[in-house]
């Protein structure tokens, strides 16, 4: 992996969702790790310390508002969170998670739109 790679991790229960945004991100230039689970997700950002996270929130076990927490606790604010969610904006968990998301998008993610709040590749 090169110091100058843009890392991000997607997390997300529905495995073609995380596949096809990882794959979209990857086209782009993106270095690119998959997480289907919370667990597995805090695994990764230990192992390869990505610049941003892009979480579903309605996820089994440890769901989306649990991981940004766990996440925010552990880095800060050294990690832009992006909230990737099919649930309205209204429901409980996703009102609770967007106190620790930096940005919030609505499935499906429209790639032009995420590309301008990740940083620049290359």
């Amino acid at each position: 992996m090169n110091d100058d790679d843009v890392r991000v991790l997607v997390v997300d229960d529905v495995v073609d969702a995380a596949e096809a945004l990882a794959e979209t991100l990857a086209l782009g230039g993106y270095k690119v790790w998959i997480a289907t689970d919370g667990a597995t997700a805090l695994a990764l950002v230990e192992e390869h310390k990505p610049h941003c996270v892009l979480l579903d929130i309605g996820m089994p076990g440890m769901d989306g508002n649990e991981l940004t927490r766990t996440l925010r606790t552990r880095y800060g604010d050294d990690i832009v969170l992006i909230a990737v969610t099919g649930r309205e904006h209204d429901d409980e968990r996703v009102s609770d998670t967007f106190e620790r998301v930096d940005h919030y998008l609505k499935k499906p993610v429209d790639p032009d739109v995420l590309r301008k709040l990740l940083p620049p590749v290359g």
